[in-house]
């Protein structure tokens, strides 16, 4: 029976935001954590709401390590402590450092692929509190790996935070799940236009002048925006 329902979830795409007995709440400006970026705070009204788990979304090259990297800086700028679970060890401190990230205030668990490992490490990351932003990277991991996933994993994540000061993220190359109350960041590439502008050769060392994307916002609350 649980088996059938899931599967119903996932066919009709109700499995993608969670839910929770507590009412949704316009949140105050206490209550957001600001990306850095202007206009994408500006699209997210303040930034991403603690206490709820959103998601960055998009291909690779959209921009989506930039955006996280900046929202991690943005709230190590702050005095808050930031912690990375880094599923396929793609993460570049060079470039986050050069990005504004604060290394000293960042917790980099690094994982070479197992994402069942790296869940739990999650789990115990937002369990433990004390994180202004908890970002977990899945961007890489194959889709039917995180299909495998029960739909149970989301809430269990989105209710380890429920009414903290935590930012939960989920970084994919899809959508996989957000709370009531927060965001699927989705990064699109205008069309006709290059994803990102690169310096550099190597594939570690490479740093992201710019990127050309159009960001999407999407609320559970309030629909697209």
């Amino acid at each position: 029976m649980r088996a059938e329902l899931e599967s119903l979830l996932r066919a009709r795409k109700l499995d993608v935001t969670l839910t929770t007995t507590a009412p949704w709440q316009r949140p105050g400006a206490d209550d957001l954590a600001a990306t850095g970026i202007a206009s994408l705070d500006a699209m997210l009204e303040g930034g991403f709401r603690r206490g709820h788990l959103s998601e960055i979304v998009g291909a690779r090259s959209s921009g989506r390590t930039t955006v996280l990297s900046r929202t991690l800086g943005a709230a190590a700028a702050r005095g808050e402590l930031v912690a990375l679970v880094d599923t396929c060890d793609r993460f570049d401190p060079a470039s986050a450092a050069a990005a504004g990230l604060d290394l000293s205030k960042l917790l980099w668990i690094r994982e070479a692929g197992d994402a069942a490992r790296a869940l739990k490490a999650a789990m115990l990351v937002l369990q433990a509190g004390g994180f202004g932003v908890v970002a977990f990277d899945l961007a890489d991991v194959r889709q039917p790996v995180l299909r495998g996933f029960p739909f149970t994993t989301w809430l269990r994540l989105a209710r380890a935070i429920e009414g903290s000061e935590t930012v939960a993220l989920l970084v994919a190359s899809e959508h996989l799940a957000r709370s009531p109350g927060g965001v699927t960041l989705a990064l699109d590439p205008p069309t006709g236009m290059s994803r990102a502008r690169w310096a550099g050769t190597s594939h570690r060392a490479r740093l992201l002048q710019g990127v050309s994307v159009g960001p999407r916002v999407v609320s559970a609350a309030g629909g697209g925006r």
